[in-house]
């Protein structure tokens, strides 16, 4: 079943909203390594387990959280990764909201 995501990379100023089957191994491939979750709002994140640790480029600011290389936005329904809920203009909005990318409180 695919599932509409938006991928950015960090070179990216925004990424770009795309179709991609939701499977385990193609988070994998995009991300390039084991995927780690995080949250904001309701939105999911999908990166690198070990960006980090592997010196990836950065690429946004959660919280106090630098997130490293290419993520990947998507919503959650239960135990599964579902559609963004968010339209890419309000993804556009987050990004820019500092215009340093960092996220700040937002509202739907």
């Amino acid at each position: 079943m695919k599932i509409k995501v938006i991928i950015k990379k960090p070179e990216d100023e925004f990424g770009r909203l795309v179709e991609i089957e939701n499977e385990l191994e193609v988070f994998q491939s995009i991300v390039g390594g084991y995927i780690e979750t995080t949250g904001y709002k309701n939105l999911v994140i999908i990166c690198n387990e070990e960006g980090k640790l592997r010196g990836l480029q950065p690429n946004v600011v959660l919280g106090r959280d630098m997130l490293v290389g290419t993520i990947i936005v998507c919503g959650a329904s239960g135990d599964e990764f579902s559609d963004v809920p968010i339209d890419f203009k309000k993804w556009e909005q987050i990004v820019n909201m500092s215009g340093t990318r960092v996220w700040k409180e937002f509202e739907q």
